[in-house]
């Protein structure tokens, strides 16, 4: 697995990229957002990346209760910093054409959703992906990019590139 160049910050400790492209789901179909967050979880379950999918998915889905986390543009942002969480990272999921979920935004529902994992101790990096994520997120051609890209490692290229440019 190839490193991402991180040289500050709280990020440096994480030696392996936060998703690749077996994170990623292309064309998916899910009939709610936690049905969406359980495939996606599911992923990150496979790649030894959570250590119990359940109490993962319990964590997200009261996080989810808390607040919508429904970004402008179709973005679902599910995320849950958790004790099941053994690396940080991130499941990405581009819904199949007509089949996008309600994740809360004013706008509308999501087509690109992007399940991020951090380890309940990760409070700082939890944040900094969020906001990172979130600023690139908010520009209409990085959304466009990943509806667009219809191969798992393009995504997870623009997701992992993404977060190596953030302020720290």
């Amino acid at each position: 697995m190839r490193k991402v160049p991180m040289t500050q910050g709280s990020l440096e400790r994480y030696e392996t990229e936060l998703t690749n492209p077996g994170l990623v789901i292309l064309e998916m179909v899910a009939d709610s957002k936690e049905d969406a967050a359980a495939q996606l979880a599911a992923k990150l379950y496979g790649q030894g990346r959570i250590s119990d999918l359940e109490g993962f998915l319990a964590d997200v889905n009261a996080r989810e209760h808390q607040m919508a986390t429904g970004l402008p543009g179709g973005i679902g942002l599910p995320h849950a910093r958790s004790a099941f969480v053994n690396e940080i990272s991130i499941a990405v999921g581009i819904t199949k054409f007509d089949h996008s979920l309600d994740f809360g935004a004013v706008d509308g529902p999501a087509n690109v959703i992007l399940l991020i994992a951090t380890p309940a101790s990760s409070f700082s990096a939890h944040l900094e992906v969020l906001a990172t994520l979130a600023r690139s997120l908010f520009k209409e051609n990085f959304r466009e990019s990943l509806r667009r890209a219809h191969d798992a490692e393009v995504i997870a290229e623009l997701i992992n590139s993404t977060l190596v440019f953030f302020d720290h």
